[in-house]
């Protein structure tokens, strides 16, 4: 992609938030509890997303090596802001997990969204400042793991095991491409999935979810455990290869909880049909690889970590997402970036946008030299 990256990435990303504006106008009115204005998440939505466009313009003109002198402060508020989710009176408790916080005149916000970028920035920070120590054990593993172990843990025991898994997964890959140990990592990875057995195991209601996606063909899981999963299925099912047509979905008329927010790529199945949900999942393919393309060129070490970090967030909840709504993952609660209705996630996903922009404006791009043309001989033939 090389100089075309940015442009890509934009355009990708612009296609995707305009997607879910017309989306969220098509599912919105039959939300509960906004009879009184039907489009008034479309309106809130609207504006998250000019909030958002203004963060990802700021960050996309500010020098992004600034983050590598400040990634501490930034890593300590991040992790305050995660730890005001345990206090009584500050935290918002929504259908028993506490992942939101309310502030004056913001109402109420997700400190993960805040968390996912303040880690990344941190781990890239880190690993720039001590590259030559890589494959040590402390400053390789331990102390880097801490910088990443302590935020997820804090987002998992907020039952934001989504969240945490998707952080956790970014972090790990950036380790990984940093150069520390595989067998340090892997015995990490080994810990972490018999950690997520126990805790699926231990939890009633996380097991009864991946006990629903191994039986979703049984009739009681389906009107039980199962029902989104189901419903989100047949939403698809019924879509066919154009679509009922914008705004003819059924799914969305009480039948399929959440159709706006983490549910919302069924519902555009359903009414737009297979050609648009292809669409999205090729759409983030492009945000990828324009990604990692920007990370490739950037000129210098933690613009290289930061580009992949920033990468691996927006492209592992997307994946997760996808991934759930067609019955491959147990349901998460991930929402779909870029398009699923939140103004948290909105705003600092494409400030994670404006970011990549950043790094490109100042990445390292090899001119290509004409081939140089030596003792240069003519021929003619005389007739």
């Amino acid at each position: 992609m090389g100089r075309r990256a940015a442009i890509i990435l934009c355009i990708s990303v612009a296609i995707l938030v305009a997607l879910g504006l017309i989306m969220l106008a098509s599912t919105s009115a039959w939300v509960y509890g906004v009879d009184d204005d039907p489009y008034l998440l479309v309106k809130r939505q609207g504006i998250f997303t000019g909030v958002g466009l203004l963060a990802a313009l700021v960050a996309g003109c500010i020098d992004y090596r600034i983050l590598r002198r400040i990634w501490m402060p930034l890593l300590i508020a991040g992790c305050v802001l995660l730890t005001l989710c345990y206090v009584p009176g500050v935290q918002v408790e929504v259908k028993g997990e506490a992942r939101w916080i309310w502030a004056p005149v913001i109402g109420r916000f997700q400190p993960s969204e805040v968390a996912k970028l303040v880690v990344i920035i941190a781990l890239a920070a880190w690993f720039a400042q001590h590259q030559a120590e890589a494959r040590s054990f402390l400053r390789g593993f331990v102390l880097p793991g801490l910088l990443l172990g302590i935020p997820v843990a804090l987002i998992f025991f907020e039952k934001d095991m989504g969240t945490a898994v998707a952080l956790g997964g970014a972090g790990f890959l950036l380790m990984f491409t940093a150069g520390t140990r595989v067998s340090l990592l892997s015995l990490v990875a080994v810990v972490g999935i018999l950690g997520l057995y126990k805790a699926v195991e231990s939890d009633p209601y996380r097991r009864m979810k991946f006990e629903a996606l191994l039986n979703l063909d049984d009739p009681e899981v389906q009107r039980k455990a199962g029902y989104q999963q189901y419903r989100a299925k047949l939403a698809l099912a019924s879509g066919g290869l154009m679509g009922a047509g914008l705004g003819n979905g059924a799914e969305k008329h009480g039948y399929l909880p959440e159709a706006h927010t983490d549910f919302i790529f069924p519902v555009a199945g359903e009414e737009l049909g297979l050609l648009c949900t292809l669409g999205i999942v090729f759409c983030f393919v492009l945000i990828s690889t324009s990604g990692i393309s920007i990370a490739l060129h950037a000129s210098d070490r933690f613009g290289k970590l930061l580009g992949l970090g920033l990468t691996a967030v927006i492209a592992l909840p997307a994946l997760m997402n996808i991934g759930v709504v067609t019955s491959v993952l147990p349901n998460t609660g991930l929402p779909l970036p870029f398009v699923s209705y939140g103004g948290t996630n909105l705003v600092f996903t494409l400030a994670a946008m404006g970011l990549l922009v950043s790094l490109h404006r100042r990445a390292y791009y090899a001119e290509c030299a004409e081939m140089p043309i030596i003792k240069e001989k003519q021929l003619a033939l005389k007739i």
